[in-house]
């Protein structure tokens, strides 16, 4: 922990180079990033890829990650007067590609910033004023003249839910931001030593992608409507242009590799109505964490014979209730038919309201469900009011619940899997004993944790391993602030036994319990030994744990001679 310390300094440089007829790259080179958010460690920086396409009106692909903003504003000015950019379109509006467009709208606030529905619902919360807007879907084309006619395909899930692709016609140039980038920082634009590249190109694969392989797989279906691809345009490290086809087909075999042996969830849910997005994304990325794959279908885009196939080979359906009236309103009932006459017995079901005010009542369906033999996974979520982060909470916390119950033989057998020696030698491994508090705004969460261990001492920090599948993931990013109670010996039985308790989604895990808030606003549990207040620094992936080390910024005993209890166990694969 001392290296990453002590590398105050990074080096930042920017790079420009024409890549197509009256189209330019700025790329802004990270030479010494060493992770990239939570997913993964870096080995070769990363770079953030924007591009200005230059027809008879001007378009900017994407801005770039807010540590480069006087660097990046300066080349931009440099190639144009920003107050000629037309159009910004947003591929995604995760924050490294999207962490200047508040800056570059300050420079042109008439910029009509261009993306998915979904996109723009981000960047009201990212930008906090007005701004000129296009909503594009999957095949819709804006013409910049020239010959530059920009055709956007959807690729939700890669790996953000308003992701949109942007196809060139005149230059065959593909904008893709994350889809078929990698983590390399390097002043070679493109693709040229495929050698060098193929480590950090599967590894983006895996950490990103692997885990939304049907969606891979659908983007890639939209993808082949299009006309020869000369170049794509990644948004992070080279751009692809020597083994385009290579590189794609790689993503196309992993993908159906993937897909064929995991477990799937069909959430269907109303892109355009109430909370309906937001709220299947909060599920899906619950179900993520359990492993499962996750198809978002929207349901007045699905054909009835794709929504039959998807519901045939998915062991977990999720629906988001539509609307009761509207110009759609017959085809979406006939579509919950189709999906409901393709179920069966073995699958697993929830539902949730949307709290679009006009939303057809779960319970009819939830009958109907029932009555087949199918299992609901999570009890119905019903939004009456404009969600908060509790909503989002109870969404996500219901996924899991889902991508659990789905996976339970699978887990079931991982237990059964260890050699019996190696199995009782793992288990005399013993930890103490802790619970692990954390409050996001309205959304809290707790945690019963024993593998925690001190990592450092300049910064003071710990190490615990957490779950892929805990609740409390969520509330364990970098940047994240979070209380370790230390539990004490001969007290710590009530305290374990609730917190051990399977909550439902969105419930108080703090009910009937005494704490009060730490600096940092998580809850300190009034009956532990002492506690630390945390910050999450770094994570590290293991196979079904996240390895999260954290700095200690204060710590309080309460009885100073107290002893801290200890979790023995027998065997070692389980807790």
């Amino acid at each position: 922990m001392v290296v990453l310390k002590d590398r105050i300094i990074t080096r930042l440089t920017m790079q420009t180079i024409e890549i197509a007829p009256e189209t330019t790259a700025i790329r802004s080179l990270d030479w010494d990033r060493d992770r990239f958010d939570i997913e993964f460690a870096l080995e070769n920086g990363t770079t953030y890829n924007s591009f200005l396409i230059r027809g008879e009106k001007i378009a900017l692909v994407d801005t770039s990650h807010a540590k480069f903003r006087q660097l990046y504003l300066d080349t931009l000015i440099g190639l144009i007067d920003p107050k000629e950019i037309d159009y910004l379109v947003i591929s995604h509006t995760e924050p490294d590609h999207s962490g200047l467009v508040k800056d570059v709208l300050q420079l042109n606030p008439d910029i009509t910033v261009v993306g998915a529905k979904v996109a723009m619902q981000f960047l009201d919360d990212l930008v906090h004023q007005p701004f000129k807007r296009q909503l594009v879907k999957n095949g819709d084309r804006l013409d910049l003249g020239n010959g530059h006619e920009l055709e956007f395909i959807s690729a939700p899930n890669l790996h953000w839910p308003d992701t949109i692709l942007t196809y060139d016609h005149k230059t065959q140039t593909l904008f893709t931001c994350d889809v078929f980038g990698m983590h390399y920082c390097d002043d070679q634009t493109y693709d040229e030593d495929l050698a060098l590249l193929d480590a950090d190109y599967k590894t983006y694969y895996d950490c990103l992608m692997g885990p939304n392989a049907r969606s891979v797989l659908a983007a890639l279906k939209r993808m082949q409507a299009l006309p020869s691809i000369t170049t794509i345009a990644t948004g992070h490290g080279p751009l692809l242009q020597h083994h385009v086809e290579e590189l794609v087909g790689r993503y196309r075999d992993w993908s159906q590799a993937q897909a064929k042996a995991q477990t799937t969830v069909a959430l269907f849910y109303v892109s355009e109505y109430g909370c309906s997005d937001r709220i299947a994304q909060a599920i899906a990325q619950g179900i993520a964490k359990t492993d499962v794959v996750v198809e978002l279908v929207d349901l007045q885009e699905v054909d009835p014979q794709e929504a039959r196939e998807l519901v045939n080979i998915a062991a977990g359906i999720v629906i988001g209730m539509p609307p009761q009236t509207g110009n759609d309103a017959s085809q979406l009932q006939a579509l919950l038919s189709t999906i409901l006459a393709a179920t069966h017995s073995k699958q697993a079901f929830g539902l949730f309201e949307s709290g679009g005010g006009d939303d057809e009542s779960v319970y009819p369906l939830r009958n109907k469900f029932q009555e087949i033999g199918v299992a609901e996974a999570f009890a119905p979520i019903l939004i009456k009011e404009t969600p908060t982060e509790s909503t989002y909470q109870q969404a996500e916390e219901a996924g899991t619940d889902l991508g659990q119950w789905l996976t339970r033989d699978r887990s079931i057998k991982q237990m059964k899997s260890l050699d019996g020696d190696l199995d009782k030698a793992l288990g005399r491994l013993s930890g103490g004993l802790y619970i692990i508090t954390a409050k996001k705004g309205a959304a809290s969460s707790a945690m019963l944790a024993s593998w925690v261990t001190q990592a450092s001492f300049e910064p003071l920090g710990i190490t615990i391993a957490v779950a892929k599948d805990r609740a409390i993931e969520s509330f364990m990013h970098v940047g994240d602030r979070f209380v370790l109670n230390i539990l004490e010996e001969g007290n710590y039985q009530a305290l374990m036994k609730h917190f051990l308790k399977r909550f439902p989604p969105g419930a108080d895990r703090f009910a009937n319990i005494k704490t009060y808030a730490a600096a940092n606003g998580s809850p300190i549990l009034a009956d532990a030994l002492a506690f630390l207040e945390c910050e999450v620094i770094s994570r590290m992936e293991g196979n079904d744990h996240w390895i999260v080390y954290s700095s200690v910024d204060v710590g309080r005993v309460s009885k100073a001679d107290g002893m801290t209890a200890v979790h023995h166990r027998k065997v070692g694969n389980h807790y």
